[in-house]
């Protein structure tokens, strides 16, 4: 049996918000108008000025000024250490060129993700990040790309601890000696931008894990991001054709966003409102997430609970540890999640195994809320006339249903759409996936290992791709929303094979009052 404590999955992350923003990375991709969340970026001034006058020498040449101004500005709040991050991305460069020379010699061609995955990997914590974005956004980005990125490695070399004892002493209030009677020298966990070291209060030998940013970082996301930015912009002088996809306004957004995210103090925020929102809906007595000790955190120290556990896919473990019905637990973490989706301020959006341990009590341990998200009531309206259309097989339902949440620029024809999806599903169930939510056969082993990154993205990414032959484009909301399903049918497959999800009345999925309505082909509306 192995115990299994996890709480770096993720040290930052970006706000659902810049990442629907990221949605028009290419130029086929159309602002997300539906949403409104493209309106500052799709409408300043100088993007108006771009597409009034995209030849005009006068206006390229203002535009240069003010791009150079803006570098002068950039690199004085990058300071001598973004000169120093300049001369390491040029080793990078350098060291990725070598290996695809070399691979070329051999007769091995990298393909270009596989180059662009490896340069994201020797460039370090801010590429990592936003390597980790690509592979968890496959509404997004091209499938090459999505599964490439599912190899990113999150791996740095431990900071010494002398170094990380120096940032913890400076963001308490009180010597270290008289908070903590022992704090583990060997991180628990280390990634690029934080590491994690296990620790016992002094007063109440409580155990608790610390969470601490790395010395340097933000120095290296400001260099790095005003790099992107830049860059995105120069472009956008240089081609004005792109501004229309507003690709500077995006980069500049998610920017804000990572710069803001290794504040440690967004991540208690989101753990505390989740605390609020089980002690408010009275689901504490089945699910429970880390205390934090905001006395004891900050910007760069997150100070909590630490918690003892095994992975939900663990069904052995499960046993070993608690008496609790492995169902029965599976029910609450479909209960607790569900009704967090529109109850709480944002959901958990990365309810891996890792995320999800079984408690020696039976509870349920939702830790790691370095990813979450937000969407709107209409979108999870839609959600749900999906998983029900799933469960009845009625495709024609599914197809209004995926195509209330997409962006389309052209007429959808139902019926072919419909189709499309009818021959999808038919293929995951003949790879023993099977639908979604329908439990039934043998598929615990399969469940097992599809209950991962790549085991969900599998089947995310060929909806979207069915959804993109029919000129829908979803939104990243979706899969987020659609991955932590997946995740949760492995779930179900996994411990409660004979449990219907949508059928039995343990399960509270709906969490919006009254029928489900979506738009129909004449200009009216169905109801399910």
């Amino acid at each position: 049996m192995r115990l299994h404590t996890s709480y770096l999955h993720s040290a930052t992350h970006l706000s659902p918000h810049s990442d629907l923003l990221f949605c028009s990375y290419r130029q086929q991709r159309r602002p997300l108008r539906k949403f409104g969340v493209f309106g500052r970026a799709a409408t300043s001034s100088t993007q108006q000025q771009q597409r009034r006058k995209p030849q005009d020498p006068t206006f390229r040449a203002d535009q240069l000024s003010q791009l150079a101004r803006e570098v002068f500005d950039l690199a004085i709040q990058s300071g001598p250490k973004g000169f120093a991050r300049t001369f390491q991305a040029a080793n990078a460069f350098a060291s990725v060129g070598r290996d695809y020379a070399q691979s070329i010699q051999q007769g091995k061609t990298l393909p270009p993700e596989t180059v662009l995955r490896k340069l994201f990997e020797q460039l370090g914590a801010t590429y990592v990040k936003l390597g980790q974005f690509v592979a968890s956004s496959p509404t997004l980005f091209p499938e090459a790309y999505v599964l490439e990125f599912q190899k990113c490695l999150d791996k740095a070399d431990p900071v010494p601890w002398k170094t990380i004892r120096q940032t913890i002493q400076e963001e308490l209030t009180q010597p270290i000696d008289e908070v903590f009677s022992d704090i583990n020298p060997t991180p628990l966990a280390t990634a690029s931008v934080a590491q994690v070291h296990c620790a016992l209060l002094r007063e109440s030998q409580k155990e608790i894990v610390l969470k601490v940013l790395k010395p340097g970082v933000e120095d290296i996301l400001t260099t790095d991001l005003n790099f992107l930015l830049v860059t995105t912009k120069l472009f956008e002088v240089l081609n004005p054709q792109l501004a229309r996809a507003s690709l500077a306004g995006i980069v500049s957004d998610i920017r804000t966003s990572m710069l803001e995210e290794i504040d440690f103090r967004k991540e208690v925020q989101h753990i505390q409102q989740f605390s609020a929102y089980l002690d408010r809906t009275g689901m504490r007595q089945g699910a429970t997430c880390p205390y934090v000790y905001k006395q004891l955190s900050s910007r760069r120290l997150l100070t909590m609970e630490r918690l003892h556990g095994v992975p939900l896919t663990d069904l052995a473990a499960i046993r070993s540890i608690t008496s609790a019905d492995p169902e029965q637990t599976l029910i609450t973490a479909l209960n607790t999640w569900f009704g967090s989706v529109l109850g709480c301020e944002t959901f958990h959006a990365d309810v891996h195994a890792g995320n999800l341990l079984v408690l020696k009590d039976g509870r349920l341990g939702f830790i790691d809320f370095g990813i979450v998200g937000k969407i709107s009531p209409i979108t999870f309206q839609a959600m749900e006339a999906f998983l029900t259309s799933s469960m009845t097989a009625d495709y024609n339902t599914m197809a209004r249903a995926l195509i209330t949440m997409g962006v389309t620029q052209e007429q959808v024809v139902i019926e072919d759409f419909a189709e499309d999806l009818r021959t999808l599903f038919a293929q995951a169930d003949a790879l023993d996936m099977g639908p979604l939510m329908q439990p039934g056969g043998n598929p615990q082993a399969a469940a097992a290992d599809m209950a991962t990154d790549a085991g969900v993205n599998k089947l995310l990414l060929q909806v979207v791709q069915v959804g993109d032959t029919h000129g829908i484009r979803f939104p990243r909301e979706f899969g987020l929303l659609l991955k932590q399903l997946l995740y949760f049918d492995r779930y179900t497959q996994l411990l409660a094979p004979s449990l219907s999800v949508l059928n039995d009345d343990r399960v509270k999925i709906r969490q919006t009052p009254g029928p489900v309505v979506l738009d129909a082909d004449d200009g009216n509306t169905i109801t399910i």
